[in-house]
């Protein structure tokens, strides 16, 4: 007991003296309706790990819109330069999603729900002012491993606004 103890106090102590991000991805929001908030926490200057969370507000029956309803997204990011204001990365996460995919049988249209998890990367670039304004830009793709009326493909595109702490 101990033990766990000790490992739970370092572990949120190394959190609390990290730097840390609070994010907002405007393109999901003015674009196609959905809102995509992001929190980052940097292990060193070349590694962080975060977590972000979609929820699309655009109805199923809109032309244009992603095929999830929500989706919980866990990173890996590992930055390529150590520069402190502008930063390649790649990106590695796994998407936990889930929607409604549409359908033809016998002629009729139905949404049938789903719910998967994909494996995916991603590469963008990140800007971060003295002032702690942050803006990343990252494009990528990941794949649904389990459900068989889910999508194959899951997409992961972001253009955020946030605040460094």
């Amino acid at each position: 007991m101990k033990k766990l103890v000790l490992l739970f106090t370092l572990f949120t102590g190394s959190l609390s003296y990290a730097q840390q991000e609070i994010k907002l991805d405007i393109a999901d929001a003015l674009v196609i309706r959905s809102l995509e908030f992001s929190y980052e926490s940097y292990l060193t200057d070349e590694s962080s790990f975060g977590i972000s969370a979609l929820f699309n507000l655009a109805k199923q029956s809109t032309n244009f819109r992603y095929n999830e309803n929500m989706m919980i997204t866990p990173f890996y990011r590992h930055y390529f330069t150590t520069d402190k204001q502008w930063n390649f990365f790649g990106e590695g996460f796994l998407g936990i999603n889930s929607g409604k995919k549409e359908t033809v049988e016998d002629s009729g249209n139905y949404d049938e729900k789903y719910t998967d998890g994909a494996l995916g990367v991603a590469v963008g670039t990140k800007y971060v002012a003295s002032g702690g304004l942050v803006i990343d830009l990252y494009g990528g793709v990941g794949r649904n491993l389990f459900g068989s009326n889910s999508p194959v493909l899951v997409p992961r595109v972001g253009f955020n606004i946030g605040w460094r702490f």
